[in-house]
């Protein structure tokens, strides 16, 4: 087999692929026997034309299409490995020449990955925020604990409160007519979630069950519905039920029924450790963020389009199962979103481009670097896969190589060595978080505050005196 290989532009190769003559006479011959079952002539039976009379009759041709299945896939295959190259599209075939006791002559003009001019990837400044977990923070975490496993208690002839889970039937009207979307029955909300109109919640509060009232509100003016946004409505509202949230009572039984541990400084220290771990995890993540940023940014690579949409595919395609999740469909999304798929599509074009080539600049380092993930690593890594879903190494493996997964998990795995790489090579700073600054801010204000007041104090003190 003889191969030749040339660039023509940007990152697409063309492949002039030699199949030699006597392979393509056992593929003729293949062939023959393959399509003489089908074929009836008179004089003949069914399956016993001769070649040549076939190929009179109907031309050589008439083999041409299954010898070429069996010879090009391999050829091309083979042509791809000895040229040394990935292909990130599907090909588009040529055919030059197929005949018997001559040699099959084919090109092939693929896409390949483009070339990266890789920017400084070793060295790089970079701030990592400082991990700290308080009591506070935990303190807070279990209340959001006692929040979620709150009972709710039904209030007779008392008025609503903020946090109240009330049931109200409402018919909203604009100009007097009422409008699509603008009326409910049995309508659960909780007061202060600002999940409805803005100032439709506040004017309930104080109100008591079974009273009516009236509540004027304006649409904002980038209200989803055009026909709505900032017009001003009136919603005429019947308190039927309040519901008061009753936390409950923090203490080790409250500890025993909602996990298995059994006191409450356990729960506080299993909290804190859980705590700290995802946040070591989140900072360490944004400062890997940050510096993959800085080397694709420093970076040049022409991105083939090819890749991007493949990336929106799987931007579009996470956002399905997230979606789904919910409890809602992607086309019900984009219905309420007003946003047909084209538009959505190119809404995440940017990100996508981004992520395309942060991707390739990544996989530029790993062959830069001679990166390399040898079987045993992949082994450990799918008896971690394993552990996760407390299931057995050899079937998880016998699943990933069904579907084909093996070798993208060993590429992953090549990328979180660069990733590592360029951070193991970082200079980092170690700074404030973002919520350690807000708090020493509000702090320094609270103080600052306080020295004002007593200033303020003190020289009215000295008036009096005078």
């Amino acid at each position: 087999m003889l191969n030749r290989w040339e660039k023509i532009e940007d990152n697409k190769i063309k492949l002039e692929v030699e199949v030699a003559a006597p392979d393509v006479d056992t593929a003729l011959a293949k062939a023959y026997r393959k399509v003489v079952k089908k074929i009836n002539l008179p004089g003949f039976r069914k399956g016993k034309v001769p070649r040549r009379i076939l190929e009179s009759r109907f031309g050589p041709e008439v083999l041409h299409e299954d010898a070429l299945e069996e010879l090009v896939p391999p050829a091309y295959e083979q042509a791809l490995e000895e040229a040394d190259i990935d292909p990130i599209n599907q090909p588009e075939f040529e055919l030059v020449q197929v005949e018997e006791g001559k040699p099959l002559l084919f090109n092939a003009v693929v896409e390949v990955l483009p070339e990266v001019e890789l920017g400084d990837y070793k060295g790089l400044k970079a701030e990592q925020e400082e991990v700290k977990i308080d009591d506070l923070q935990v303190d807070h975490h279990i209340y959001m604990l006692r929040e979620q496993n709150a009972r709710l208690v039904p209030r007779e002839n008392e008025p609503a409160r903020e946090g109240d889970l009330v049931t109200i039937d409402f018919k909203g009207y604009i100009d007097g007519e009422p409008f699509e979307g603008g009326e409910a029955e049995d309508h659960s909300l909780e007061l202060g979630s600002k999940s409805f109109i803005p100032g439709f919640e506040e004017q309930l509060i104080g109100v008591k069950p079974d009273e009516e009232i009236e509540v004027k509100v304006t649409f904002p003016e980038n209200y989803r519905s055009e026909e709505q946004a900032g017009k001003e409505a009136v919603f005429q509202v019947k308190m039927k039920q309040i519901k008061e949230k009753q936390l409950p009572e923090l203490n080790d039984d409250f500890v025993k029924e909602i996990s298995e541990l059994e006191t409450l400084d356990e729960m506080k220290a299993d909290l804190k450790e859980k705590m700290l771990k995802n946040a070591e995890e989140q900072s360490k993540s944004k400062l890997e963020e940050s510096l993959i940023e800085k080397v694709t940014n420093a970076s040049t690579v022409k991105l083939p389009e090819v890749l991007v949409e493949r990336q929106v595919d799987r931007m579009i395609g996470d956002m399905e199962s997230y979606l789904r999740q919910q409890g809602l469909g992607l086309d019900q999304f984009l219905e309420l979103s007003g946003k047909s798929m084209e538009e959505m599509r190119e809404q995440n074009r940017p990100e996508a481009e981004k992520r395309t080539k942060a991707n390739l600049v990544l996989d530029a380092i790993v062959k830069k670097e001679g990166i390399t993930v040898d079987d045993s690593e992949v082994e450990e890594k799918i008896a971690g896969i394993a552990k996760t879903y407390d299931d057995q190494p050899d079937r998880i493996k016998g699943i990933l190589e069904q579907q084909g997964r093996l070798p993208v998990i060993r590429e992953e795995m090549r990328i979180r060595k660069a990733i590592d790489l360029i951070v193991d090579q970082a200079e980092i700073t170690l700074v404030k978080s973002e919520q350690e600054k807000e708090q020493t801010k509000n702090k320094n204000k609270a103080k600052k505050e306080s020295s004002s007041e007593k200033n303020v104090d003190e020289n009215t003190e000295e008036s009096e005196e005078k």
